[in-house]
């Protein structure tokens, strides 16, 4: 299993260009490859199951549909995942409060920080 940052594949599912855009950019600073953005829900069902990535940043809230059901098909695939919400931990159904999420605004420490959890919980 990996313990670096360095050149993961991620996948972004985001709907808010500006946020998913910033992602990307700091994604780039730290040695990672974006392999797609998802801005919807069924979008990000149908690349989870067609790309090949190391690792997936969920924001929770899609434009008023939650990211869970994505959360449970990578959860099923062993795949690491990371949920980002502005709300904080405490709307976090309880079957996923063990996974890392990134709080909203946050900076690129903050995004490192997250990322080796994820790789870590997947161990």
């Amino acid at each position: 299993m990996r313990t670096d940052i360095q050149g993961l594949r991620v996948l972004i599912v985001e709907d808010e260009s500006l946020v998913s855009m910033l992602i990307e950019d700091m994604l780039a600073e730290i040695g990672c490859t974006v392999v797609s953005v998802a801005p919807r829900l069924d979008e990000a069902m149908r690349k989870v199951s067609s790309l090949a990535f190391d690792v997936a940043i969920l924001d929770v809230d899609l434009n008023g549909s939650e990211a869970y059901p994505v959360a449970e098909v990578l959860a099923r695939s062993g795949t690491p995942f990371i949920l980002a919400t502005g709300y904080g931990s405490a709307g976090i159904p309880e079957s996923f409060q063990g996974a890392p999420i990134l709080a909203k605004p946050f900076e690129q420490s903050d995004l490192e920080r997250v990322l080796v959890a994820a790789l870590a919980s997947a161990r």
